[in-house]
């Protein structure tokens, strides 16, 4: 999706873009989802301990559904864990991507606000970097509604250390650039955030990791976000171009060390249905 060009207005003076909607935010990755599987960071077994832990019982032959499931990345691991786990994803793109690199892994088309499952179906239902593109009026009830008695609704979300300095300045670099502080978007997912109604009761973890890889491959990481996705290429290219000079002058060996920090929110449906 391309950004118009800014427009002067009568006086002369240039004016200022309208921000990226956030359905152009949710909608853009398709066209990027060969990108956002290969350079994407995964989720660290200490993730899935820490979920099997809240929720109380392994994924081992747990039913699960993974909304928003994207490229497979928490689909596939899941799947290694031994759950039995069908995708469910909305976007055309990320879904022909999904099929191409999982074909065994079963992928509905649909969203949270309205899943396409059957009522108590499932043990878990989790969403990976997903759950902030959904409506949790609606995708909290369509939640407790497919889970079974007992079962747990897991979101997550891998985001930037920010204690880390140089993923602090890169972060800051963005929200200059782009007017929007990604990092900040994903940071402050609370319970309440969550959830604004207040219907679940939420338990929080976080869960530190790392990886090491090329400049590049960071950078195609990060160009697989939504917000720079949403703002032309040329604008984002020079952004990429300027940041690719910064990390190489910080790291002359050519890689980072990306530190995240997963942030799991979990709740529990209620051990019985109430009555119809």
């Amino acid at each position: 999706m391309t950004t118009p060009p800014t427009a002067d207005d009568p006086t002369g003076a240039p004016t200022t873009p309208e921000p990226p909607t956030r359905s152009a935010r949710a909608h853009s990755f398709n066209a990027a989802a060969a990108q956002y599987a290969a350079n994407r960071p995964s989720y660290p077994p200490a993730l899935f301990d820490a979920l099997e832990d809240l929720a109380g019982r392994p994924l081992a032959g747990a039913r699960v559904a993974d909304i928003g499931a994207g490229t497979g990345i928490a689909t596939a691991l899941l799947h290694a864990r031994g759950a039995d786990v069908v995708a469910v994803e909305p976007g055309d793109g990320m879904a022909a991507q999904f099929r191409s690199a999982h074909p065994a892994l079963p992928l509905i088309r649909g969203t949270g606000d309205d899943l396409p499952l059957a009522d108590a179906s499932v043990d878990l239902v989790t969403y990976a970097q997903a759950w902030h593109w959904t409506d949790p009026a609606r995708s909290v009830p369509e939640a407790l509604r497919v889970l079974r008695p007992g079962g747990a609704l897991a979101l997550w979300w891998n985001t930037d250390a920010l204690d880390v300095p140089w993923i602090a300045e890169a972060a800051a670099r963005t929200a200059r650039h782009f007017g929007i502080d990604v990092s900040a978007e994903k940071r402050n997912v609370n319970a309440h955030a969550a959830d604004p109604a207040d219907r679940l009761d939420f338990t929080r973890r976080t869960v530190r990791w790392s990886r090491r890889v090329p400049v590049d491959t960071h950078l195609a990481n990060i160009g697989s976000h939504s917000v720079f996705l949403v703002h032309g290429e040329d604008r984002t290219a020079a952004f990429l171009a300027e940041e690719r000079e910064h990390l190489l002058r910080a790291f002359p060996d050519g890689h980072v060390e990306e530190v995240y920090d997963v942030i799991l929110l979990l709740a529990k449906a209620p051990a019985r249905r109430p009555p119809a």
